[in-house]
Protein backbone atom coordinates (compact mmCIF):
# COMPACT_ATOMS: atom_id res chain seq x y z
CA UNK A 1 0.00 0.00 0.00
CA UNK A 2 1.40 3.39 -1.01
CA UNK A 3 1.79 5.96 1.73
CA UNK A 4 1.61 9.59 0.62
CA UNK A 5 2.61 12.34 3.03
CA UNK A 6 2.52 16.05 2.23
CA UNK A 7 4.99 18.01 4.30
CA UNK A 8 5.25 21.79 4.49
CA UNK A 9 8.71 23.20 5.21
CA UNK A 10 10.37 26.59 5.13
CA UNK A 11 12.15 28.07 2.14
CA UNK A 12 15.13 30.25 3.03
CA UNK A 13 15.74 33.07 0.60
CA UNK A 14 18.94 34.88 -0.30
CA UNK A 15 20.14 36.44 -3.48
CA UNK A 16 23.89 36.29 -3.91
CA UNK A 17 23.76 34.97 -1.04
CA UNK A 18 24.77 36.90 2.10
CA UNK A 19 22.94 38.44 5.02
CA UNK A 20 19.88 37.23 6.92
CA UNK A 21 17.63 34.69 5.25
CA UNK A 22 13.96 35.30 4.51
CA UNK A 23 11.57 32.35 4.64
CA UNK A 24 8.73 31.12 2.48
CA UNK A 25 6.78 27.87 2.40
CA UNK A 26 7.34 24.95 0.07
CA UNK A 27 6.43 21.28 0.19
CA UNK A 28 7.82 17.77 0.01
CA UNK A 29 5.66 14.86 -1.02
CA UNK A 30 6.71 11.48 0.34
CA UNK A 31 5.44 8.43 -1.55
CA UNK A 32 7.43 5.82 0.39
CA UNK A 33 8.50 6.32 4.01
CA UNK A 34 11.80 4.50 3.53
CA UNK A 35 13.16 7.57 1.72
CA UNK A 36 12.99 9.42 5.05
CA UNK A 37 16.34 7.82 5.88
CA UNK A 38 17.80 10.26 3.32
CA UNK A 39 15.37 13.17 3.10
CA UNK A 40 15.10 15.33 6.21
CA UNK A 41 11.59 16.76 6.31
CA UNK A 42 12.76 19.49 8.69
CA UNK A 43 15.39 20.82 6.28
CA UNK A 44 15.05 24.27 4.77
CA UNK A 45 15.57 25.00 1.11
CA UNK A 46 18.17 27.75 0.75
CA UNK A 47 18.54 29.91 -2.33
CA UNK A 48 22.24 30.36 -3.08
CA UNK A 49 21.89 32.46 -6.22
CA UNK A 50 19.14 34.34 -8.00
CA UNK A 51 18.64 35.88 -11.46
CA UNK A 52 20.85 33.36 -13.25
CA UNK A 53 19.42 33.31 -16.79
CA UNK A 54 19.57 29.52 -17.21
CA UNK A 55 21.54 27.76 -14.47
CA UNK A 56 22.84 24.25 -15.17
CA UNK A 57 25.71 21.84 -14.61
CA UNK A 58 26.04 21.90 -10.79
CA UNK A 59 29.32 20.36 -9.67
CA UNK A 60 30.79 20.31 -6.17
CA UNK A 61 34.47 21.29 -5.98
CA UNK A 62 35.83 19.70 -2.84
CA UNK A 63 39.20 21.45 -3.12
CA UNK A 64 37.71 24.95 -2.87
CA UNK A 65 34.61 23.88 -0.92
CA UNK A 66 32.53 25.55 -3.61
CA UNK A 67 29.68 24.80 -5.96
CA UNK A 68 30.39 25.38 -9.65
CA UNK A 69 27.49 25.87 -12.05
CA UNK A 70 26.91 27.25 -15.51
CA UNK A 71 24.81 30.10 -16.84
CA UNK A 72 24.11 28.80 -20.33
CA UNK A 73 22.56 31.93 -21.82
CA UNK A 74 25.19 34.31 -20.43
CA UNK A 75 28.01 31.94 -21.48
CA UNK A 76 29.58 31.71 -18.01
CA UNK A 77 30.65 29.32 -15.29
CA UNK A 78 30.05 30.70 -11.80
CA UNK A 79 31.04 29.57 -8.32
CA UNK A 80 29.36 29.83 -4.95
CA UNK A 81 30.66 29.29 -1.43
CA UNK A 82 29.48 30.38 1.99
CA UNK A 83 32.26 32.96 2.39
CA UNK A 84 32.11 34.78 -0.95
CA UNK A 85 28.64 34.08 -2.32
CA UNK A 86 28.41 33.98 -6.12
CA UNK A 87 31.38 34.92 -8.29
CA UNK A 88 32.23 34.69 -11.98
CA UNK A 89 34.54 31.74 -12.56
CA UNK A 90 34.97 31.23 -16.33
CA UNK A 91 33.84 33.51 -19.15
CA UNK A 92 33.27 32.70 -21.94
CA UNK A 93 32.38 29.14 -21.03
CA UNK A 94 30.89 27.35 -24.02
CA UNK A 95 30.87 29.68 -27.01
CA UNK A 96 34.39 30.88 -27.76
CA UNK A 97 34.25 30.99 -31.56
CA UNK A 98 35.77 27.53 -31.94
CA UNK A 99 32.93 26.23 -34.13
CA UNK A 100 30.04 27.65 -36.15
CA UNK A 101 26.72 27.48 -34.35
CA UNK A 102 23.13 28.58 -34.75
CA UNK A 103 23.57 31.70 -32.66
CA UNK A 104 20.58 30.66 -30.55
CA UNK A 105 20.54 31.13 -26.77
CA UNK A 106 21.78 27.67 -25.72
CA UNK A 107 25.44 28.09 -26.60
CA UNK A 108 27.17 28.38 -23.21
CA UNK A 109 28.71 25.46 -21.33
CA UNK A 110 26.26 22.95 -19.92
CA UNK A 111 27.55 20.02 -17.83
CA UNK A 112 30.80 20.14 -15.85
CA UNK A 113 32.92 17.36 -14.41
CA UNK A 114 36.39 16.68 -13.05
CA UNK A 115 38.83 14.15 -14.46
CA UNK A 116 40.98 11.95 -12.20
CA UNK A 117 43.60 14.72 -11.96
CA UNK A 118 41.10 17.39 -10.97
CA UNK A 119 41.03 19.12 -14.36
CA UNK A 120 37.71 20.69 -15.28
CA UNK A 121 35.82 19.13 -18.21
CA UNK A 122 33.09 21.11 -19.96
CA UNK A 123 30.33 20.30 -22.43
CA UNK A 124 30.56 23.38 -24.66
CA UNK A 125 27.29 23.70 -26.54
CA UNK A 126 28.28 26.63 -28.75
CA UNK A 127 31.72 25.26 -29.56
CA UNK A 128 30.09 21.86 -30.12
CA UNK A 129 32.80 19.97 -28.29
CA UNK A 130 33.87 18.45 -25.00
CA UNK A 131 36.90 20.30 -23.70
CA UNK A 132 39.22 20.34 -20.71
CA UNK A 133 40.95 23.14 -18.81
CA UNK A 134 44.35 22.18 -17.40
CA UNK A 135 45.43 25.63 -16.24
CA UNK A 136 43.84 27.53 -13.38
CA UNK A 137 40.45 28.90 -14.47
CA UNK A 138 41.21 32.05 -12.45
CA UNK A 139 43.63 32.95 -15.23
CA UNK A 140 42.56 33.08 -18.89
CA UNK A 141 41.20 29.57 -19.48
CA UNK A 142 43.01 27.43 -22.02
CA UNK A 143 40.40 25.09 -23.49
CA UNK A 144 41.84 21.89 -24.95
CA UNK A 145 39.56 19.89 -27.23
CA UNK A 146 38.86 16.32 -26.15
CA UNK A 147 36.06 15.46 -28.61
CA UNK A 148 34.53 17.56 -31.38
CA UNK A 149 33.42 15.05 -34.01
CA UNK A 150 32.09 11.56 -34.59
CA UNK A 151 33.38 9.85 -37.73
CA UNK A 152 34.47 13.22 -39.07
CA UNK A 153 31.12 14.93 -38.49
CA UNK A 154 30.96 17.79 -36.01
CA UNK A 155 29.02 17.10 -32.81
CA UNK A 156 25.62 18.71 -32.23
CA UNK A 157 25.93 20.36 -28.79
CA UNK A 158 27.30 18.13 -25.98
CA UNK A 159 25.00 18.29 -23.00
CA UNK A 160 25.89 16.03 -20.06
CA UNK A 161 29.03 14.07 -19.22
CA UNK A 162 29.85 11.47 -16.58
CA UNK A 163 32.98 9.43 -15.88
CA UNK A 164 33.02 5.76 -14.89
CA UNK A 165 35.31 4.36 -12.20
CA UNK A 166 37.53 2.85 -14.92
CA UNK A 167 37.95 6.25 -16.57
CA UNK A 168 35.59 6.13 -19.55
CA UNK A 169 33.60 9.26 -20.40
CA UNK A 170 29.93 8.96 -21.34
CA UNK A 171 28.24 12.01 -22.82
CA UNK A 172 24.95 12.97 -24.48
CA UNK A 173 24.82 15.04 -27.66
CA UNK A 174 21.31 16.35 -28.36
CA UNK A 175 20.91 19.33 -30.68
CA UNK A 176 19.94 21.90 -28.06
CA UNK A 177 22.34 24.38 -29.63
CA UNK A 178 19.79 24.37 -32.46
CA UNK A 179 16.73 24.87 -30.27
CA UNK A 180 14.35 27.80 -30.66
CA UNK A 181 13.52 28.88 -27.11
CA UNK A 182 10.27 30.55 -28.17
CA UNK A 183 8.79 27.47 -29.83
CA UNK A 184 10.96 24.85 -28.09
CA UNK A 185 11.43 23.20 -31.47
CA UNK A 186 14.69 22.22 -33.12
CA UNK A 187 15.83 24.59 -35.88
CA UNK A 188 16.74 23.22 -39.31
CA UNK A 189 20.32 24.22 -40.07
CA UNK A 190 22.97 23.35 -42.63
CA UNK A 191 25.47 23.63 -39.78
CA UNK A 192 24.16 20.47 -38.17
CA UNK A 193 26.16 17.49 -39.45
CA UNK A 194 24.81 14.60 -37.32
CA UNK A 195 21.13 13.84 -37.84
CA UNK A 196 20.55 11.97 -34.58
CA UNK A 197 20.86 12.72 -30.86
CA UNK A 198 23.60 10.38 -29.72
CA UNK A 199 25.10 9.03 -26.54
CA UNK A 200 28.81 8.24 -26.76
CA UNK A 201 31.65 6.62 -24.84
CA UNK A 202 35.14 8.14 -24.98
CA UNK A 203 38.43 6.52 -23.96
CA UNK A 204 40.75 9.36 -22.86
CA UNK A 205 43.81 7.11 -23.15
CA UNK A 206 43.60 6.06 -26.80
CA UNK A 207 41.06 8.79 -27.80
CA UNK A 208 38.63 6.21 -29.18
CA UNK A 209 35.05 7.45 -29.48
CA UNK A 210 32.23 4.94 -29.85
CA UNK A 211 28.47 5.37 -30.20
CA UNK A 212 26.56 3.84 -27.29
CA UNK A 213 23.12 4.45 -28.79
CA UNK A 214 21.27 6.65 -31.26
CA UNK A 215 17.89 5.20 -30.27
CA UNK A 216 16.88 7.86 -27.71
CA UNK A 217 14.93 10.69 -29.32
CA UNK A 218 16.15 13.50 -27.05
CA UNK A 219 18.71 12.29 -24.47
CA UNK A 220 19.73 14.69 -21.75
CA UNK A 221 21.08 13.80 -18.30
CA UNK A 222 23.17 10.67 -17.72
CA UNK A 223 24.10 8.66 -14.63
CA UNK A 224 25.58 5.24 -13.92
CA UNK A 225 24.07 2.64 -11.62
CA UNK A 226 26.15 1.87 -8.54
CA UNK A 227 27.51 -1.33 -10.13
CA UNK A 228 28.09 0.61 -13.39
CA UNK A 229 26.35 -2.08 -15.44
CA UNK A 230 23.55 0.29 -16.46
CA UNK A 231 23.37 3.80 -17.83
CA UNK A 232 20.40 5.89 -16.70
CA UNK A 233 19.25 8.29 -19.41
CA UNK A 234 16.84 11.19 -19.06
CA UNK A 235 14.70 11.32 -22.20
CA UNK A 236 13.00 14.68 -22.57
CA UNK A 237 9.49 15.20 -23.86
CA UNK A 238 10.19 18.20 -26.12
CA UNK A 239 9.13 16.23 -29.21
CA UNK A 240 5.60 15.82 -27.79
CA UNK A 241 6.50 12.53 -26.17
CA UNK A 242 6.36 11.38 -22.58
CA UNK A 243 9.51 12.24 -20.58
CA UNK A 244 11.15 9.13 -19.19
CA UNK A 245 14.06 7.76 -17.22
CA UNK A 246 15.55 5.00 -19.35
CA UNK A 247 17.85 2.18 -18.27
CA UNK A 248 20.44 1.06 -20.83
CA UNK A 249 22.30 -2.23 -20.34
CA UNK A 250 25.92 -1.39 -21.17
CA UNK A 251 26.68 -5.00 -22.12
CA UNK A 252 23.94 -5.68 -24.68
CA UNK A 253 22.73 -2.06 -25.24
CA UNK A 254 19.09 -2.99 -24.52
CA UNK A 255 17.00 -0.06 -23.31
CA UNK A 256 14.06 -0.30 -20.90
CA UNK A 257 11.85 2.36 -19.34
CA UNK A 258 12.65 2.69 -15.65
CA UNK A 259 10.19 5.51 -14.95
CA UNK A 260 7.54 7.05 -17.20
CA UNK A 261 6.98 10.70 -16.38
CA UNK A 262 3.72 11.22 -18.26
CA UNK A 263 1.44 11.23 -15.21
CA UNK A 264 3.59 13.35 -12.91
CA UNK A 265 4.40 15.83 -15.68
CA UNK A 266 0.69 16.24 -16.37
CA UNK A 267 0.12 16.83 -12.65
CA UNK A 268 3.00 19.20 -11.92
CA UNK A 269 4.42 20.29 -15.29
CA UNK A 270 8.12 20.40 -16.13
CA UNK A 271 10.28 18.22 -18.35
CA UNK A 272 13.04 15.77 -17.42
CA UNK A 273 16.65 16.99 -17.46
CA UNK A 274 19.57 16.28 -15.09
CA UNK A 275 20.03 13.15 -12.99
CA UNK A 276 22.28 11.92 -10.16
CA UNK A 277 22.54 8.63 -8.24
CA UNK A 278 22.86 8.76 -4.45
CA UNK A 279 25.13 6.26 -2.68
CA UNK A 280 21.96 4.54 -1.42
CA UNK A 281 21.12 3.70 -5.03
CA UNK A 282 18.16 6.09 -5.09
CA UNK A 283 18.00 8.29 -8.15
CA UNK A 284 17.43 12.06 -7.92
CA UNK A 285 16.42 13.96 -11.05
CA UNK A 286 14.74 17.13 -12.23
CA UNK A 287 11.12 16.87 -13.32
CA UNK A 288 7.58 17.42 -12.15
CA UNK A 289 8.22 20.99 -11.06
CA UNK A 290 11.15 20.13 -8.80
CA UNK A 291 13.29 17.13 -7.96
CA UNK A 292 11.88 13.61 -8.11
CA UNK A 293 13.38 10.62 -6.33
CA UNK A 294 12.92 7.02 -7.47
CA UNK A 295 14.47 3.83 -6.16
CA UNK A 296 16.63 1.54 -8.36
CA UNK A 297 13.49 -0.33 -9.44
CA UNK A 298 11.83 2.86 -10.68
CA UNK A 299 9.39 3.31 -7.80
CA UNK A 300 8.56 6.95 -7.07
CA UNK A 301 9.78 7.78 -3.56
CA UNK A 302 9.53 11.56 -3.18
CA UNK A 303 9.02 14.91 -4.85
CA UNK A 304 10.72 18.05 -3.53
CA UNK A 305 9.11 21.25 -4.80
CA UNK A 306 11.87 23.59 -5.96
CA UNK A 307 9.87 24.86 -8.94
CA UNK A 308 11.01 23.88 -12.42
CA UNK A 309 14.61 22.67 -12.31
CA UNK A 310 17.33 21.71 -14.76
CA UNK A 311 19.74 19.63 -12.71
CA UNK A 312 21.01 18.52 -9.32
CA UNK A 313 24.22 17.40 -7.61
CA UNK A 314 25.57 16.23 -4.27
CA UNK A 315 28.66 17.35 -2.42
CA UNK A 316 31.25 14.63 -1.83
CA UNK A 317 29.82 13.68 1.56
CA UNK A 318 26.18 13.94 0.40
CA UNK A 319 25.36 16.46 3.11
CA UNK A 320 23.46 18.63 0.65
CA UNK A 321 21.49 18.30 -2.55
CA UNK A 322 22.25 21.22 -4.89
CA UNK A 323 19.65 22.16 -7.50
CA UNK A 324 19.69 24.51 -10.49
CA UNK A 325 16.42 26.12 -11.57
CA UNK A 326 15.00 26.71 -15.05
CA UNK A 327 14.25 29.71 -17.29
CA UNK A 328 11.14 30.54 -15.25
CA UNK A 329 12.93 29.76 -11.98
CA UNK A 330 16.47 31.15 -12.48
CA UNK A 331 17.91 30.28 -9.09
CA UNK A 332 20.33 27.88 -7.44
CA UNK A 333 19.30 26.01 -4.30
CA UNK A 334 20.59 23.62 -1.68
CA UNK A 335 18.71 21.24 0.58
CA UNK A 336 20.27 19.49 3.57
CA UNK A 337 20.02 15.69 3.53
CA UNK A 338 20.35 13.08 6.25
CA UNK A 339 23.72 11.34 6.17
Amino acid sequence: MKNTILITISLSLCLSCKGPLKKENTDIKIYDNSILSIIDINSKIEILADSISLPEGPLWDEESNSLLFTDIINNKVLSWNEKDGVKDYISPSGNTGYAPNSGEALVGANALNFDAKGNLILCQMGDRRVSIIKNSPTSKPNFETLIDNYNGKRLNSPNDIIISSDGFYYFSDPAFGFLNLDTFKFVESDLREIDFHGIYRFNPINKELSLVTDKVSVPNGLALSLDEKFLFIKKMGVLDESPKVLKLNLENKEIDTLFDGKKISEEYGGDFDGIKVHSSGNIFFSGGGGILVINPDGKLMARINFGNATNCAFDNEEKYLYVTGHLDNPRVFRFKLKN
